[in-house]
């Protein structure tokens, strides 16, 4: 019995002409092996399926053994917070600039996608963060995020100052433009951006990484991954605060609200090529020069 027989896409949006030549060669390649291809919306309309031939999130990873992204880190992240409930793994095509996580280059489509179907490819599980917002005695909905939570200031040029909690122990106060949350997967995205380390993302752990801190002092933090953080702004900051994850606006912070994040009960599987390398990625994304050590040795 095959590994895969049936195979969701989902299609980056707002790069139509690339996206769609990527499509009709993966589809192609994947209906010559006699697999279900299921489109997402985006998929359906650029390859002018039938009405009503496009499938929701939730139905594509209930009815999928696979899930090929064709884009960017952005689209994988949107789709591994919608499919992870389902524990669908995930191949990304590269249509995007980085590419961390979305790791296939369109060039090799054809061979990639062979090795996969034979079962030849690396996989891994990755940690997701979960974010509620609990005002009074009602909590929000759980927010999932990939990469990070981010707390931080809206609407106003001023720092806002809150209060850090790890397992309901004080950590700290912190004038700053907000804190990031962050998984290891996130510890390439925004976290980097604000001076946080590189984490390996097989490690268990959660980073906090200040934004623009006041105090020098105040430096990046990583716990274990089954720490619960509790972020309270305090209140004259209270309506200049907002809570995004992955870079998307979730909600303004109400008077009296607490966010309290931890590890999400659902990872998130990833299928990379034979031979994958986060060492090797990070090199090539980082530019942290060309040479191996192999190659050193031929110079010298």
């Amino acid at each position: 019995m095959p590994l895969f027989e049936t195979v969701g896409i989902v299609a980056k949006q707002g790069d139509p002409e690339r996206v769609q030549r990527t499509l009709r060669r993966l589809v192609h390649h994947l209906r010559s092996h006699a697999l279900e291809v299921l489109l997402d919306a985006e998929g359906a309309h650029l390859l002018d399926a039938d009405v009503g031939a496009a499938v929701a999130a939730s139905e594509l990873g209930a009815r999928s053994d696979l899930i090929i992204i064709v884009g960017g880190d952005g689209t994988l992240l949107h789709a591994a917070r919608s499919m992870a409930v389902h524990d669908v793994p995930l191949v990304g095509i590269n249509l995007g600039r980085l590419g961390f996580l979305v790791d296939v280059s369109p060039d090799a489509i054809e061979t990639t996608i062979d090795q996969v179907i034979a079962g030849e490819f690396e996989s891994e599980s990755r940690s997701m963060l979960r974010a509620l917002v609990r005002t009074g005695t009602q909590t929000s909905e759980p927010y999932p995020a990939f990469n990070e939570v981010a707390i931080h200031k809206w609407n106003t040029a001023r720092m806002i100052e809150f209060e850090t909690y790890i397992d309901g122990v004080f950590v700290n106060i912190q004038r700053s433009d907000g804190l990031i949350v962050s998984t290891p997967t996130g510890s390439t995205a925004y976290a980097l951006s604000g001076g946080g380390p590189l984490v390996d993302p097989a490690l268990d752990a959660i980073l906090l990484v200040p934004i623009c801190p006041h105090d020098l002092s105040n430096r990046p933090l990583v716990v274990p991954g089954n720490r619960r953080i509790e972020i309270r702004v305090l209140a004259h900051d209270l309506g200049h605060v907002q809570v995004t994850c992955d870079g998307q606006i979730i909600r303004q912070l109400p008077p009296d609200s607490v966010v309290e994040i931890a590890r999400h009960p659902n990872q998130v599987r990833l299928l990379h090529p034979r031979g994958h390398d986060h060492y090797t990625i990070l090199r090539a994304k980082l530019h942290w020069g060309h040479n191996t050590p192999a190659t050193r040795e031929s110079i010298c």
